[in-house]
This record gives C-alpha cells, structure tokens and sequence, in this order.
C-alpha cells in the first residue's frame, strides 16, 4: 500500500530523478508510435512525388514514382479529375494503408517544368467515346489507311484520296468545288 501511495504522489508532483516513478518511466522501452510505411521491407515517407504515366483499362491513371515496387506503373485512385492531357504532369502521392501497392493521387502539382510540353511533342490524342466526336491532332500529317485504300490529311492543307476504287453517293445534292476541277 505504501509504493501505491508514493506513486501516485509522485505523479502529482515532478518526477525527480529518485522517485519510483522515473526509474519506471526510464526504465520502459521507447514507443515509436509513428505509423510505418511498407512495402515489404521498404520504408517510403507519407508523401511521395510521381508521374501520371497513362491510363489503365477500367480508365484509373498510372503513376510512376520512386520506390514503386512494380516495374510498370502502378493504378492510382484520385481526388481530382486526371484527363489525357495531365500525362506526365507531377502529382502528389499518399498510400492507402501505407501500401505502395495502392498510391492515391491527391492532387497534381502546379507550374512545374514538368507541366511545360514542349513544342516538338505532338498534340495528345483527343477521343470522345459517346460517339459524337473523335479528333485526331497531329504536326505534320494523318494517314488513315486500310489494305490499299488510304486518307491522308496534310499540315499544308490537302487531302489525298487513294484506293483501288473510289465511290461518291449522295441523297442531296453532290457537289464538286475549286479553285479548278480537273476530271482525268
């Protein structure tokens, strides 16, 4: 009964280097109550920089980033919206349960060298699923081409038509227009 008595009167007042109640506070082991970050035997901090590297099928981002266990980008959910035009764009990474198996993107950093796309890179690939639109951007030139029959678009402004067999149907009316209209 007494020690009890001594400890708690020791917890009301400081713990001097001689009371019960220091000896038992430096004697106990040190807790490191911060939380571990793991990816086998890898430790990662709780926030990491990567790169939106593409898109997976199911349509989640892909990022890149250092320490990735995988050799391949890694899907990412997200808390902001990540488009094509944010491939290779810097964003700030976080880990659902410490795992760097499953990154989450907490949003993308602004006004970074990274986020300049140079001149020379082409414009991204603009697709619009619901059928409405799809719109191909390229520097130089597009070519759709199938078997012998191809389209080319130009940058200088023509459009070339070739194919074995060429047909024109219209319901309305069928016009032929230029500057001037060679036939053979």
């Amino acid at each position: 009964m007494h020690a009890e008595s001594e400890i708690s009167h020791d917890v009301a007042g400081p713990a001097s280097s001689e009371s019960p109640l220091h000896a038992l506070l430096t004697s106990a082991p040190k807790l490191d109550i911060r939380p571990e970050f793991r990816s086998g035997s890898d430790h990662f901090p709780p926030v990491v920089m990567g790169t939106v590297a593409g898109f997976s099928e199911s349509g989640l981002p892909l990022v890149t980033f250092s320490g990735n266990p995988e050799s391949e980008p890694v899907p990412a959910r997200h808390t902001c919206s990540i488009t094509v035009s944010d491939l290779g764009r810097e964003a700030v990474l976080v880990f659902e349960g410490h795992d760097s198996r499953k990154p989450v993107i907490l949003g993308l950093l602004q006004g970074s060298v990274a986020l300049q796309q140079s001149e020379e890179q082409p414009e991204p690939l603009n697709v619009s699923l619901d059928g409405e639109q799809v719109n191909l951007t390229a520097k130089n030139e597009i070519v759709l081409r199938c078997g012998k029959a191809s389209i080319t678009l130009t940058r200088a402004g023509k459009i070339i038509i070739r194919g074995a067999y060429l047909l024109s149907r219209s319901s309305g009316v069928n016009r032929i227009k230029g500057g001037s209209v060679q036939i053979n």
